[in-house]
């Protein structure tokens, strides 16, 4: 899962972004709606964790562009203002959710979530394939019973190719989903990547590289 944070408190944003990263989400992060209509230009996200309340430009018309980009992202409004005409205003732009300041991070991690799975098609919230089961929702994944102890990167890649249900998965598409913007596409930090998880998956192996296209998750 990609997320943009658009949040013009930097500690806050800053301690969002570190905490979805505990959940192998791909983070990006902007201090105001100029940066974030940049992004929203650039990148396909999932969901756009968005102060209402921004600087430079509001964050009612980065929602609105972030609808008028047409892609699947799903926008969750953050607001300080409590009163019901805030809220219903932020949704009537477009805005998929909304959640009010000072906010439990376990809440905000399990709207995220529930948006995400909005943006895509309908999948069991645990992926089974090869053996392997991901529990999305503890955060787990095992082999034939053997509890797997996967990095959150490790854990975001493997999400990403079981998803594709056998289909061939690039670099650039891994890096796009399980890294963010600050991932060099010239590292070989999938490649690396690649390796540790395949060997914490174990014998036999279940990702191919295909040659030339990416990897693929076998049965």
């Amino acid at each position: 899962m990609r997320v943009l944070v658009v949040e013009d408190e930097r500690l806050l944003a800053d301690t969002i972004a570190e905490g979805l990263r505990r959940f192998s989400m791909a983070v990006d992060v902007c201090y105001d709606g100029e940066q974030a209509l940049d992004r929203v230009g650039v990148h396909g996200y999932d969901v756009v964790v968005l102060d209402r309340d921004l600087p430079v430009v509001h964050g009612d018309e980065v929602c609105v562009a972030v609808l008028r980009a047409g892609g699947e992202a799903r926008v969750l409004m953050l607001t300080a203002a409590a009163d019901v005409d805030d809220r219903v205003a932020g949704l009537g732009l477009g805005a998929d959710d909304y959640l009010t300041k000072p906010f439990a991070f376990a809440e905000l991690v399990a709207r995220v979530r529930a948006l995400s799975r909005r943006a895509r098609p309908a999948l069991p919230p645990v992926l089974e394939r090869g053996g392997v089961v991901l529990d999305l929702p503890r955060h787990q994944a095992s082999r034939d019973g053997r509890f797997l102890p996967l990095s959150p990167k490790e854990f975001a890649v493997l999400e990403v190719l079981m998803r594709a249900e056998g289909t061939v998965v690039s670099a650039e598409e891994l890096l796009e989903k399980a890294w963010d913007e600050h991932a060099d596409p010239f590292t070989n930090a999938v490649r690396v990547a690649m390796m540790t998880l395949r060997r914490k998956l174990g014998e036999p192996p279940l990702i191919e590289t295909v040659p030339g296209a990416g990897y693929r998750f076998g049965s």
